[in-house]
């Protein structure tokens, strides 16, 4: 990558950064300080920690679209600052009920989409995957270090604190958009990488699109419903100060972490991915049940959420792969929106369902209930197809072409392309490809004829 491409990598990772941050900073220690609010309950609290992702749901697609008409930066800088009021209105709540109004204004500043387009805009074809899989890198990170930071700031400057945090944080952001993220000359409707409307009913059509979508959907639901209860059992059953939970979180997350990796290494290059997806949920389904049966005992609490978390770091790096590789090459982008606001819905459901189950039968409930939709999603799992293990590839067309049938037709005899999908209007080629079968120079060569 050139020094431009570089610089959008880092700069809209960091603009990423700050927002998830902000909205995962109250995830370990809401539940606790929900218990000193008036008139709170566990479904409020629940509620409170979840209602950002409906939001988030409903708001990521029309944003992204918008973001095509009027221009990448004024959407994100207004979903920035729509983001920054939610945060003011948290952080001067004294009752669970402004705190929900304030996170759901939180969500309701989504700019994921926004973000991914205008990246997209500012890189190369070739090199448009590296940039968006150093965001999504950048996201992992992010939702770490938010698990470890929030108990701290907590514990230092109270549940305002870190609204506070959180509002200086999307200003922060705001400032990177202005004076760091280059403005893109020409903005593109990016069918890889953004969402296009005409695509969405055809990416809801794909049977195995909707598994994986059902699939990110429970692992979000699991996640919130667990951190619902599992900072009030550190408290309760360890016997640990909030301000210590970090020293559960940081090594907990660093062996997931690393664990993780090779995981990853061997379903991607050895082509086991669909085996290691399996496996990956039923440790999750494994995980819940110890949770349930011994969440009151130190050492089985503390395996069992180290076993959750090696499950969860696995899944959330191996399924957007799994979603590329299912969709077809020209509506990658629209398949990607639509999981990821799958995603935020499963974070809404999870924060309401985990509530209510909470209020009814603690936390051996809840436990019972991330079983139960794991065990839910290992079996529809079952039925996905083998993946393909293309790559996805955009080339442009710098000269007029003639004839576009015989363009397809060429790219198609091109030893290792698998797929073509040609946009006229945009002098664009989307195809998939198997990198070690392609053939560079004949590639070149048709496109330096078309040139």
């Amino acid at each position: 990558m050139n020094a431009l491409e570089w610089r959008v990598a880092f700069s809209l990772s960091a603009v990423y950064a700050v927002r998830m941050l902000g909205l995962f900073m109250i995830l370990p220690v809401f539940a606790l300080y929900a218990q000193s609010l008036p008139q709170s309950s566990e479904l409020l609290a629940g509620i409170a920690i979840g209602i950002y992702g409906l939001t988030q749901a409903l708001f990521q697609i029309p944003l992204g679209l918008a973001s095509d008409r009027i221009g990448r930066k004024p959407v994100i800088i207004g979903g920035l600052l729509v983001f920054a009021l939610g945060s003011i209105i948290a952080a001067l709540s004294h009752s669970i009920e402004m705190i929900i109004v304030g996170r759901t204004l939180q969500g309701m500043g989504a700019v994921a989409a926004a973000t991914m387009a205008l990246a997209a805009d500012l890189t190369r074809e070739e090199n448009r995957s590296r940039v968006m899989a150093f965001i999504g890198m950048t996201i992992g990170l992010s939702f770490m270090a938010a698990i470890i930071l929030g108990p701290i700031i907590y514990t230092k400057a109270g549940m305002s604190g870190i609204f506070w945090f959180t509002f200086g944080l999307a200003l922060c952001g705001i400032l990177l958009v202005l004076f760091v993220v280059p403005t893109p000359l020409h903005i593109r409707a990016h069918r890889d990488a953004g969402i296009i409307s005409n695509y969405l009913l055809k990416a809801l059509k794909n049977t195995s699109l909707l598994r994986m979508n059902a699939g990110v959907f429970a692992l979000h639901l699991i996640m919130t419903a667990n951190f619902l209860v599992v900072p009030t059992l550190f408290t309760q059953e360890l016997g640990l100060p909030t301000l210590d939970h970090w020293k559960i979180y940081l090594p907990v997350f660093l062996v997931a972490f690393l664990g993780s990796i090779p995981l990853i290494i061997v379903a991607e290059k050895r082509h086991k991915i669909k085996p290691m997806l399996l496996a990956a949920i039923a440790l999750l389904v494994i995980a819940e049940i110890l949770l349930a049966l011994g969440y009151a005992e130190k050492n089985s609490l503390l395996i069992a959420f180290a076993l959750f978390f090696l499950g969860f770091n696995f899944l959330e790096a191996i399924q957007p792969s799994l979603v590329a590789k299912y969709s077809a090459v020209q509506t990658k982008g629209t398949a990607m929106g639509i999981y990821n606001s799958t995603q935020f819905l499963g974070i809404f459901v999870g924060g309401i369902l985990g509530g209510w189950v909470n209020q009814q039968w603690q936390a051996a409930g809840v436990f019972w209930l991330s079983a139960l939709v794991a065990g839910a999603w290992l079996v529809t799992t079952l039925k996905l197809p083998a993946p393909t293990f293309y790559t996805s590839r955009v080339v442009r067309f710098t000269g007029a072409v003639s004839d576009w049938e015989a363009m397809y037709q060429a790219l198609q005899q091109v030893p290792g392309i698998y797929e073509v999908a040609i946009v006229a209007e945009e002098q664009v080629a989307y195809l998939k490809v198997d990198k070690k079968q392609l053939d560079e120079q004949g590639l070149r060569a048709i496109l330096e004829a078309a040139a």
